[in-house]
């Protein structure tokens, strides 16, 4: 299997990349090693993966990016559709020269990784999926009452936050909206069979116990669903079972990912040039 390849192998480059009707906060380290493109939770920001990258070290091209309106400086959209997120991982490394790269997704970013790798075998090393992508029809009207509900009682509160980049440039009502998606999205229906269809190492990264918003043992029961998918699939399997939950696993178990990162890119044909 051929080295992941880009054409820019530059130095380190942060700026914008323009796409569709806004722009994204986009950091490339460069150099010549496999490039690893980094997809963030739904409302998060490129700065959660500054453990990971660390521990990986600089035999790896590390691409990280801001969705739109989150961080600082990504732009507005009209768009904030899970579609639109996956069409923004092609636009990144399409301004960054990369033909194929790792694809590394925590929470909402396991979803759009999933779908990009399953749509894109033969650009996909291959990918590793951190706590998120779970097949698992958790949405039902009251559900979608209460994500309406909790994100009406954030509203107070996030716009004191913008200017920190620590919560996104959208209303309470996008962000709702969002989530609700996501919900849909996570039927089994929906993702199994693009889980089913991915050809390419995949591997998972799992928490423990809730996230935010979660009740009781929810997030426990949906992370179950994870059993069928790498029975049927035998290029998906589970990396590591942490102890973290899923709001601290990318600080407190990134040597995890790591791990999950090196074997995805021996599988795939990547690694590090130095490595």
């Amino acid at each position: 299997m051929t080295r992941p390849s880009s054409s820019s192998t530059g130095p380190r480059w942060t700026g914008m990349v323009p796409v569709d009707d806004t722009a994204l906060a986009v950091t490339d380290t460069g150099g010549h090693g496999t490039p690893v493109i980094y997809l963030n939770g739904q409302f998060a920001t490129q700065g959660y993966w500054r453990r990971v990258i660390a521990g990986l070290g600089t035999g790896w091209r590390h691409i990280t990016y801001d969705e739109r309106a989150r961080g600082r400086r990504s732009g507005r959209s009209a768009d904030y559709s899970f579609e639109a997120a996956v069409r923004d991982v092609d636009a990144v490394l399409a301004a960054r020269g990369v033909d194929r790269a790792l694809v590394v997704g925590w929470s909402y970013g396991a979803f759009v990784g999933a779908h990009w790798t399953a749509r894109n075998p033969r650009r996909a090393v291959g990918a590793v999926l951190v706590d998120g992508a779970f097949p698992y029809d958790w949405l039902d009207e009251a559900m979608e009452r209460r994500i309406r509900k909790q994100f009406r009682q954030w509203g107070g509160f996030m716009p004191l936050l913008r200017p920190t980049g620590l919560t996104p440039r959208m209303t309470a009502g996008e962000m709702a909206d969002c989530n609700i998606e996501l919900g849909r999205l996570s039927r089994e229906s929906e993702l199994a069979p693009v889980l089913d269809g991915i050809t390419v190492p995949v591997r998972y990264v799992v928490a423990s116990g809730t996230s935010l918003g979660s009740r009781g043992d929810e997030q426990e029961r949906i992370r179950t669903s994870l059993d069928a998918v790498t029975a049927r699939n035998p290029h998906i399997k589970v990396s590591a079972k942490v102890a973290s939950n899923h709001g601290a696993l990318l600080k407190k178990d990134a040597p995890a990912v790591v791990t999950a990162v090196r074997e995805v890119a021996a599988l795939g044909g990547g690694g590090a040039k130095d490595a």
